[in-house]
């Protein structure tokens, strides 16, 4: 079995992205699913204004899951400037109708403010108070892109690690997965280092905060793992109680080099038929409690 803990779809929409691409609609992202194999997905929403062309809503994504409920699980989303614009606002009861009304996590993330911002920890604590997991995206600067900020090194992304250390966190984007490895620059960290892996911030975390989890999706994380194969495997092994196969599919007939590649390690038997597995699907399982038999 194949869980994509990432992906994007949307209802019609009157504008697109100036580039003229867009997300997916529900019968499309399933036929792209069914094309790659992979069984079902974890779908995102977007309701950060931070270079947004439209707003995918917690219900907007309820209602396109229910029409597939095999195969998509809804996450929420949230900005921390909404409702009173205020650093102590109560996100308690929208996030707990939410996750009642079946909502798997928050995602994916985006607020362009500090990671250690006093509203983005007014979010942080509250979805951990509610138990739902976050998957973020880092972004590289402040303004001009979209993403939690955080310097190079990752410092305010371990102050909400060690403050929150209940609230699991899925990481993901360029700026993350570059740091996997030392050495990272700021142009660096925008992009896709190539070259050996000497074990960096990402792995530190990783093996320091429990609650820290990887979300593989995109080229970043694809890239993260293939640039120095030896070292990747062995990540893979390592933290294969906390990967999570995903593609981040956010565009119509997008490509998806993770898919073969990740296949082709099973095949070849690059990692652990039981890291495999968790990383395929069963970590997914547990992390978002879609509540699948773990004989499947």
């Amino acid at each position: 079995m194949l869980i994509d803990a990432h992906v994007h779809v949307q209802r019609p929409k009157l504008v697109g992205r100036a580039a003229g691409n867009r997300y997916p609609e529900a019968g499309l992202l399933i036929s792209m699913l069914d094309a790659h194999g992979i069984d079902k997905a974890v779908c995102m929403c977007r309701m950060n204004p931070e270079c947004a062309y439209t707003f995918i809503t917690p219900d907007e994504i309820l209602d396109i899951c229910r029409t597939y409920p095999d195969r998509l699980y809804p996450l929420a989303n949230l900005d921390p400037r909404m409702l009173l614009n205020r650093p102590d606002t109560d996100f308690g009861p929208y996030l707990r109708a939410y996750r009642d009304a079946g909502c798997r996590g928050i995602g994916e993330y985006v607020a362009n403010l500090p990671f250690d911002d006093p509203w983005q920890m007014n979010v942080f604590r509250q979805v951990e108070e509610a138990g739902l997991p976050l998957t973020f995206h880092i972004g590289p600067t402040l303004g001009n892109c979209y993403g939690c900020y955080d310097d190079p090194g990752l410092p305010r992304l371990e102050k909400v690690l060690r403050e929150c250390p209940r609230l699991t966190m899925l990481g993901h984007s360029q700026p993350f997965w570059a740091e996997i490895s030392a050495g990272v620059t700021p142009q660096s960290r925008a992009g896709y280092p190539t070259g050996k892996v000497t074990p960096g911030r990402v792995v530190e975390l990783m093996r320091r905060y429990p609650n820290l989890l990887g979300d593989l999706s995109a080229r970043s994380g694809h890239n993260a793992l293939t640039r120095d194969p030896e070292f990747g495997f062995r990540f893979m092994e390592e933290f294969q109680d906390r990967l999570l196969f995903a593609t981040d599919i956010a565009n119509c007939g997008q490509e998806l080099p993770i898919v073969p590649w990740f296949r082709e390690v099973k095949d070849k038997r690059l990692i652990s038929s039981e890291a495999w597995e968790k990383i395929a699907w069963r970590n997914a399982n547990r992390v978002f409690r879609l509540g699948l038999p773990e004989a499947g």
